[in-house]
């Protein structure tokens, strides 16, 4: 199949831009010189137009800023070593106002191509030529966008403006629209795509939505609906969620949906671009696509990196970590890390029994490594990209007596060598120098430092659980096991229980330690560490923006199918269905993520026999957490009060349920309208 990019159409001043989407496209067509009117009346230049209805998801709506929305603020994420700073409005409620950056980008993405999903729907029934079933599937695909957009809105904002139509007087004194009436047109856009969708991509295009994408959609806007008290025909949201939820399960080979049967897979690197679980993915632009351009590309989310800690923060300049040879602003492994502002709670942490959950270090790295570049210095030799041209031996730490004192390894280990554990090759991928760092891991036990004996594995960022005493290719573990004194000692590296990292006087597990000499730490600053959510920090080849470590290029999953399911155990629950069955579904999630198969049923605590909604609260966590759904599935079970107490009283300390079921409204939108006190801010 050719794969090509989607291209962006400017109509009116005739121009298309290429937003430098990947793995497919729609065929180009550019209008020049024609008149906006002929080219939207023209199928091929309609059909192009109609390529802006996904400008939201490859914009900022399903990078950082809508990341973090729709996580923050949660039982899930707090502030790092106590850094009270960035997201304190999103993380804290404290200060939250309608000049919030990160909540009026996800207002502009979703009004803005809402805009454009009606302008394409009504132009349809313009065209002066186009096949009837091309324009229905296009027609489809807008309608769905629309719904989604529009689901993101209402969930995040409440009752807006219920826009359909695109009217080139734009009205300055908008009304709100009801929550039921939204809701419904959310549900009859969605109800038209199910029909009208194909199960595969129109034109082999898989950044194109399709017909499990919708059924998809629909549960999950079944279910946020049913938070609000809805029904539809005599029946509850939740009835009819659990109804669509059964309906993608039970078929779900008829649509073309699948569930990994392991967990690892779900995040391999290998299944990235063509990820058989996801229903509906924002597709990062690919850098060996000849429309490739560095402008496009830095676009590009850069989520991952708010999830990671600083490593110069936490260790010295150039000792076990080798700072002088690949430091945080140019790391060919992980990438620059340099925000560090989002860390899992303590509940978090806890709902992994990872003894028995693979998902444990398939989510979380918890395990820290130099890297080496032999690869890239025996393909390229004296044309290796900085951050690649790193030695075997330069990798390498030999522990002085001054390392192990400072970092509290015990000094019978004084020079023992710390190996990586990666290596890097570097390939130009396109001709604006995207330099692509692609990673092998060393095996444990082979220490020549020879590229014959690489080995490829699925998922580079995640390392072998538990760390061995005998480790020797890691500078840092974050143990989630308590070890003792003794156990500690016989590890020549740096080792931190994770429990310890956490102040003791916040019994809701929301507050790191401060990063300061009484904080019980050896040294102080490893107060600054906490394990790094990895989801989103791609590393294979084509994930890299060349010289920009901070954003990575991968595909996002928006949702995948383990959510039906989850969504199902939920509504089961709502609609009175009993633990027994709601367990079952969760029971699919547990057992594809046991580590070993043979300890489902054994008495390990992973097959459940009955589940409560605590039970629903914790398995989205360990198999959804950053991924876009936190924030909705507290609002739509009222569960903030209760959860932000019990979890999160860094949040809770400020949350007004009067106010933060809402996000605000956006004071630049307020400020280009003339009934902004009708209008109203949500209370902000």
């Amino acid at each position: 199949m050719k794969i090509q990019n989607i291209k962006r159409v400017l109509c009116g001043v005739g121009l298309v831009v290429a937003l430098g989407v990947p793995s497919c496209k729609l065929d180009e067509y550019n209008p020049a010189s024609l008149s906006e009117e002929n080219v939207l009346t023209d199928f091929n230049g309609w059909k192009a137009y109609q390529a802006n209805c996904y400008t939201g998801l490859w914009g900022s709506l399903i990078g950082m800023p809508y990341g973090m929305v729709s996580e923050l603020g949660t039982d899930l994420w707090t502030f790092p070593y106590n850094n009270h700073n960035q997201y304190r409005d999103l993380m804290a409620y404290e200060e939250f106002t309608t000049n919030s950056g990160v909540v009026r980008n996800t207002w502009d993405f979703a009004w803005g191509s809402i805009k454009d999903c009606n302008k394409t729907i009504q132009l349809s029934t313009t065209l002066k030529d186009g096949n009837a079933n091309d324009i229905k599937t296009l027609v489809a695909e807008a309608r769905f966008l629309r719904a989604y957009y529009y689901s993101v809105l209402v969930t995040q904002f409440g009752n807006v403006p219920l826009i359909l139509t695109d009217d080139p007087v734009k009205s300055l004194s908008p009304k709100r629209s009801t929550i039921p009436e939204i809701y419904a047109q959310i549900i009859t856009d969605l109800t038209a795509a199910v029909q009208d969708l194909p199960v595969t991509p129109y034109e082999n295009n898989g950044q194109r939505v399709t017909k499990k994408a919708a059924l998809g959609l629909l549960a999950r806007v079944y279910a946020q609906g049913g938070g609000e008290g809805l029904s539809e025909g005599g029946k509850s949201y939740w009835v009819r969620a659990k109804e669509v939820a059964d309906e993608l399960i039970n078929n779900r080979g008829q649509y073309g949906a699948m569930l990994y049967d392991d967990f690892a897979k779900v995040f391999a690197a290998a299944n990235n671009r063509n990820n058989s679980e996801a229903l509906f993915t924002a597709y990062g632009v690919d850098p060996y696509n000849p429309s490739y351009d560095v402008f496009t590309g830095n676009s590009r989310p850069n989520l991952y990196l708010h999830y990671y800690p600083k490593f110069d923060d936490a260790f010295g300049t150039s000792d076990i970590f080798r700072r002088s040879v690949n430091s945080n602003t140019s790391n060919a492994y992980y990438g620059r890390l340099n925000q560090q502002f989002v860390a899992p709670t303590k509940y978090l942490i806890n709902c992994f029994n990872a003894t028995y959950d693979k998902r444990w270090e398939n989510t979380f790295a918890t395990a820290f490594t130099n890297y080496s570049g032999e690869q890239a210095r025996a393909s390229l030799g004296t044309s290796i990209p900085a951050p690649a041209n790193v030695t075997y031996s330069a990798a390498t730490v030999t522990l002085t007596a001054a390392m192990c004192t400072k970092y509290g390894i015990d000094p019978s280990h004084v020079g023992k060598k710390i190996y990586p554990y990666i290596d890097v090759n570097a390939r130009n991928a396109s001709r604006n120098a995207t330099w692509q760092y692609i990673p092998k891991v060393w095996p444990k036990g082979v220490t020549t430092g020879a590229i014959t004996a690489l080995q490829e594995v699925p998922n580079a960022n995640v390392h072998p659980y538990p760390l061995a005493p005998d480790e020797n290719r890691f500078f840092a573990y974050l143990s989630k096991e308590p070890l003792s004194v003794d156990d500690k000692k016989a590890r020549a590296y740096v080792t931190v229980n994770i429990d310890d990292l956490f102040d003791m006087s916040d019994p809701s597990g929301s507050t790191y330690k401060a990063n300061n000499p009484n904080n019980g730490l050896t040294p102080a600053s490893l107060a600054t560490l906490f394990p790094a959510m990895m989801k989103f920090n791609h590393n294979f080849d084509g994930a890299w923006l060349g010289g920009n470590f901070q954003q990575k290029l991968g595909n996002i999953m928006i949702m995948r199918m383990a959510e039906v399911y989850l969504i199902a155990a939920e509504a089961t629950l709502h609609t009175n269905g009993g633990g027994a069955a709601a367990a079952q579904y969760l029971n699919e999630l547990r057992k594809r993520a046991c580590r070993n198969p043979g300890d489902f049923n054994t008495g390990t605590g992973m097959q459940l026999t009955t589940a409560t909604m605590n039970d629903v609260f914790d398995e989205y966590a360990r198999e959804l957490c950053g991924e876009f759904n936190r924030w909705a599935l507290l609002k739509r079970n009222k569960a903030f009060e209760t959860r932000l107490q019990a979890h999160n009283r860094k949040a809770f300390a400020n949350f007004s349920p009067a106010k933060h079921y809402n996000r605000p409204i956006p004071f630049t939108f307020l400020n280009q309208i003339n009934n902004q006190d009708e209008f109203g801010s949500n209370g902000y």
